[in-house]
Formats: structure tokens, sequence, C-alpha cells
């Protein structure tokens, strides 16, 4: 499964880190892309547990239909 999230207060290569730490943690393995000048995640796996990671990250994740 991919999931897809816009999460608009991912700002800098800080945020960007802090959230595929967070992912790497939640779902060990899975891809992970950020598209940081779009605000854009997307990674492989379960979209609860990854919307989940992110916002115990600190960041507001919002899922987009592909």
């Amino acid at each position: 499964m991919i999931a897809v999230f816009t999460v608009s207060d991912m700002t800098c290569g800080h945020c960007e880190k802090t959230v595929r730490t967070a992912l790497a943690e939640a779902l060990p393995g899975a891809a992970v892309t950020v598209d940081l000048p779009s605000r854009r995640v997307t990674v492989e796996g379960d979209k609860d547990t990854a919307e989940e990671a992110i916002r115990e990250a600190g960041y507001s994740p919002e899922a987009v239909v592909v």
C-alpha cells in the first residue's frame, strides 16, 4: 500500500529528517520519498501507522487521495 500525505508544517531539512526518522521507526524497511518544496511525503506501508508516526513526530499530515 502506498500512502501520500501533505505535511504543511514540514518546512526545512531538519523537519524532513525528523519525518523520515519517525517513518523508519514505525515502518522499518518502507520506502519513503519526501518532496520538501511541495511538502509531500510518500511512504509504502500502512497509511494509519504512517500518519500516526508523523503526528507523534510533531507534524500535521493530511492524507492525499491518489
